[in-house]
């Protein structure tokens, strides 16, 4: 009887402690969406960019073309590089749980044949035994039926665990070959980005060779003046966005107070103080000693009106351009949320984070851009990377308060 009730306590306790397999929780279709979003988009790229070669399109758009592709690239190899962490961690999963089916069924395996070799052995004694033990007539019956259904209760739970088992190993299988395609994919993409590379690097020799053509020059400086407008308009837009959110939570605030007044009066309590929503931030207090947007670098083309080296004709410049390696992490001066993401002929794949108060960001030229629109953040969160520019090397960084641009030099603090 020794051997059977251990049995029977070891069944009980590995059926107790069986852990509960989780589905998988990944938001698998809307990952594989927007990877193929991010394909179709880059595809669309790469038509353009054959399309604009048999036209003889102008360099600088076909530049622009080669730069949005670029970055939507990186963008895919990032998401890959998450999808395939993801996936790795699936399988260890997967493996952790295996492992474990395999311990329960090898302690299944050796109780229920030492219950075979026992009534083998001792044929039906210990079951009698155990019956005539019993100290009611209640309990004999109970224990009669229990002993009923013992045996194929063992073999149901051999073949649950077997088939467990068997699922997930499927399922490991599946996450394996997955990760396979997805590195395979990950290293395509990875060698499209070099030549992607390549191709600009092709280009900016065109453009090293051409620079003397002030055809050329006029056409950047053209584009340079839409850019200014264009980040006007887009500032505008923006204030007054927040103009009518502002409006509608002020409706919404008075809808609620005009509801909490007419509760309060019915039940003769006193009203508490109101409570502010609206987000609010510290960018006024942080003139002359804001953080900078790239750890080095120096400013190479100042605030305000600038004298054009080659056509020397005198442009507004409507912030600064820092002067970096390419690839430099860009981060935010402080804290806030993303406003828009675009791209701009003339400044390239551009960033406004939104401060409160009325106070706004640019950065421009960047290679590569790490965030999403309405994304939260924090002061030096790193929000992309920088690039290149026909001017160089360069960041591009604006302050405004609502409508007004400001000068950055007079914000950012002095380098020591």
């Amino acid at each position: 009887m020794t051997v059977l009730r251990c049995a029977i306590l070891c069944l009980l306790t590995i059926l107790a402690v069986a852990p509960a397999f989780p589905q998988k929780t990944r938001e698998i279709t809307k990952q594989e969406r927007e990877l193929g979003k991010l394909r179709n988009e880059i595809a669309a790229f790469e038509k353009r960019l054959r399309e604009s070669e048999k036209r003889e399109q102008s360099t600088l758009e076909h530049l622009d073309d080669l730069e949005q592709q670029s970055a939507l690239i990186r963008q895919l190899i990032r998401k890959l590089r998450e999808e395939e962490k993801s996936i790795t961690k699936d399988i260890d999963d997967a493996k952790e749980s295996i492992d474990g089916l395999e311990k329960q069924l090898r302690a299944l395996r050796t109780h229920y044949a030492g219950y075979v070799r026992s009534v083998y052995k001792n044929g039906r004694v210990y079951d009698v035994e155990l019956l005539f033990s019993s100290n009611s007539i209640n309990q004999l019956l109970i224990r009669i039926e229990y002993l009923k259904r013992f045996s194929g209760q063992r073999v149901n739970d051999l073949k649950r665990i077997l088939q467990k088992k068997t699922e997930l190993e499927e399922e490991n299988d599946q996450l394996l070959q997955t990760l396979k395609n997805e590195r395979a994919l990950l290293v395509e993409k990875t060698k499209e980005e070099q030549s992607l590379k390549t191709k600009v690097t092709q280009r900016q020799r065109v453009l090293n060779r051409i620079r003397k053509d002030k055809r050329t020059y006029r056409q950047e400086l053209s584009r340079k003046t839409a850019a200014v407008k264009r980040i006007e308009q887009l500032i505008a837009d923006l204030i007054e966005k927040e103009r009518l959110k502002r409006e509608e939570l002020r409706k919404k605030r008075e809808a609620a107070a005009a509801r909490e007044r007419e509760r309060l009066a019915a039940s003769k309590a006193t009203p508490g103080p109101i409570i502010e929503i609206e987000p609010t931030g510290v960018f006024a207090q942080k003139r002359g000693l804001l953080r900078w947007p790239v750890a080095s670098g120096m400013i190479t083309s100042k605030f305000g009106n600038q004298t054009h080296p080659v056509l020397k004709t005198v442009t507004q410049n409507s912030g600064v351009d820092i002067s970096v390696k390419v690839g430099t992490d860009v981060m935010a001066v402080a804290e806030g949320e993303v406003s828009l993401i675009s791209f701009i002929p003339g400044y390239g794949n551009v960033v406004i984070l939104n401060h409160y108060s009325g106070y706004r960001t640019v950065y421009a030229h960047l290679s590569d851009i790490h965030v999403v629109e309405a994304q939260k953040i924090r002061e030096g969160d790193p929000i992309g990377k920088s690039g290149d520019s026909l001017a160089g090397s360069i960041l591009h960084f604006e302050v405004w308060q609502e409508r007004e641009k400001m000068n950055p030099e007079s914000w950012l603090a002095r380098k020591r």
